[in-house]
C-alpha cells in the first residue's frame, strides 16, 4: 500500500511533536511493507535527502513565513500527491487539514486520512484570521477525510461534543531509551546528575515558560533550571524569558536541542525533574519522553497532561498558577525518593500503553479498512456496469 504524509516540515525530526510522531509512524509502517512517503520542507529537511530508514521523502518548496510555511508547503504536496498513484494520504495538524478536500475532490478513489493533533486555534501566537483558518481545519478535517484520528481521549471528546463526529483514538508515542552519563552537559553547561530541573519544548507562550521561571526564581536551591529549546517565530517571547531570567545565574537557556541526539538524551537522562508548564496541548510527547527516561513529571493540570501522567504516573500545579507551581517544586524538591520512585512507574506506565509497535498497528489497521472499502465501492460500480 502506498501511503503519503503531508503536513509535517520534515524528517528526521530537529524539534516539533507532529515531525516526532511522522518520523516514527513513517518509519515503523515502512518496515512492516508499506510504500511511505513524506512531503518536507527544504528549509527543515536537506533538499539533496531522498529517503529515511526506508521512507521515501519529496523536498517541495514553501513560502517560510510564519502564517504562509504551513499551508503554501501543504498545498505544493497535495497537487503533488494527486499526480501520483497513492492509496491513502494522511494529512497532520489542523492546519494543513484545511486541504483535505481537494484530493476528495480530484482523486476521490484515495483515501484521506487527518491526525487531529492539537487545538491550534487557542495557541496565542495567532492572530484573528489564522484562528479563523485552524478553526475552518479543524471543520474539514473532520467533515471531508475518510478517517479522522485524535492523538488524545480529551481530543476525542473535543471533537465528538463540538463537532459530533467520532474519531479514532491512536496516541502519540515513544521509545524508551537508555540513559546516558553526564558527560556532555557537563562540558557544555556545567550540569551534574539529578543537579538540575529540566524544560525541554519550543520556546512559545502557551508552553508556560514564563510561569515556571518567575515561580523558580523564587525558590532557594541549588539545583539549576535549565531551559532547553528554540522559538517558533517568538522571538519577541525569548526575549521576554530572558529578561525573566537575567539576575538568576543558575537559569541556563540551551537553545535548540535536536530530538534524538545524544545532548537530547542526556539532558533526559541526568535531570532531577521534569516540568510542563503547558497552558494547552494535544498529548504532550515531551512529558511521554520524560517519562520513557523514567523522570519524574511535573505538569500543569490540564486534561491533556493529566491523561498523560494519569493519578500515579507523575505531580500536577494549577494552570497558571505561579504560587501553586512554587510550593509544587519546594515539595519535590524536598522528597527525591518520592520523585524517583514515581518516575519509575511512569517508565513503565507510558512502556505499556504509549509504545509505536501498538500506534503502527493501530494506523496500519486504519488504511486496510479504508483500503478493503475501496475494493467494495470498485466492485460494486464494476457490478453496475
Amino acid at each position: 500500500m502506498k501511503v503519503a504524509f503531508i503536513g509535517q516540515k520534515g524528517i528526521p525530526m530537529k524539534f516539533g511533536g507532529i515531525e516526532k510522531h511522522v518520523e516514527s509512524l513513517s518509519v515503523g509502517l515502512a518496515k512492516k511493507g508499506f510504500d511511505v512517503t513524506v512531503y518536507t520542507r527544504p528549509w527543515y529537511t536537506a533538499k539533496t535527502k531522498k529517503g529515511y530508514k526506508g521512507v521515501k521523502l519529496i523536498s517541495l518548496k514553501s513560502f517560510n513565513t510564519k502564517h504562509l510555511d504551513a499551508i503554501s508547503h501543504t498545498l505544493f504536496a497535495t497537487i503533488d500527491a494527486i499526480r501520483k498513484d497513492y492509496d491513502v494520504i494522511h494529512y497532520h495538524g489542523v492546519g494543513p487539514s484545511l486541504l483535505v478536500w481537494l484530493p476528495k475532490l480530484l482523486k476521490p478513489r484515495v483515501k484521506v486520512v487527518s491526525t487531529f493533533h492539537c487545538i491550534d486555534r487557542l495557541h496565542q501566537k495567532w492572530n484573528w484570521f489564522a484562528r479563523f483558518s485552524l478553526w475552518l481545519g479543524e471543520w474539514t478535517s473532520i467533515k471531508f477525510a475518510d478517517e479522522t484520528i485524535s492523538i488524545s481521549r480529551t481530543l476525542q471528546f473535543y471533537c465528538s461534543n463540538k463537532y459530533g463526529k467520532d474519531t479514532t483514538y491512536v496516541p502519540n508515542g515513544v521509545t524508551v531509551e537508555k540513559s546516558n552519563s553526564a558527560k556532555l552537559i557537563k562540558q557544555k553547561f556545567g550540569l551534574d546528575k539529578d543537579g538540575y530541573i529540566l524544560f525541554l519544548s519550543r520556546l512559545i507562550p502557551h508552553k508556560g515558560t514564563h510561569y515556571l521561571i518567575k515561580s523558580y526564581n523564587q525558590l532557594k536551591t541549588k539545583k539549576k533550571l535549565v531551559i532547553a529549546g528554540a522559538p517558533s517565530y517568538t522571538e519577541k517571547y525569548l526575549a521576554e524569558l530572558k529578561d525573566l531570567a537575567k539576575d538568576n545565574p543558575n537559569i541556563i537557556f540551551t537553545g535548540n536541542v535536536q530530538g534524538g541526539s545524544d545532548l537530547w538524551r542526556e539532558l533526559f537522562s541526568n535531570a532531577y525533574l521534569f516540568v510542563h508548564p503547558s497552558e494547552r496541548e494535544g498529548l504532550p510527547i515531551a512529558v511521554l519522553e520524560a517519562m520513557s527516561f523514567g523522570k519524574g513529571v511535573l505538569a500543569s493540570s490540564i486534561p491533556e497532561n493529566i491523561e498523560a501522567i494519569g493519578e500515579d504516573y507523575g505531580f500536577t500545579f494549577e494552570n497558571k498558577n505561579e504560587i501553586d507551581l512554587k510550593g509544587k517544586l519546594e515539595f519535590l524538591l524536598k522528597n527525591p525518593a518520592l520523585v524517583k520512585r514515581v518516575g519509575n512507574k511512569a517508565k513503565a506506565h507510558v512502556q505499556k500503553n504509549y509504545n509505536w509497535t501498538d500506534i503502527v498497528k493501530s494506523t496500519e489497521n486504519i488504511y486496510s479498512n479504508l483500503h478493503n472499502e475501496s475494493n467494495v465501492e470498485l466492485l460494486a460500480k464494476v457490478k453496475t456496469t
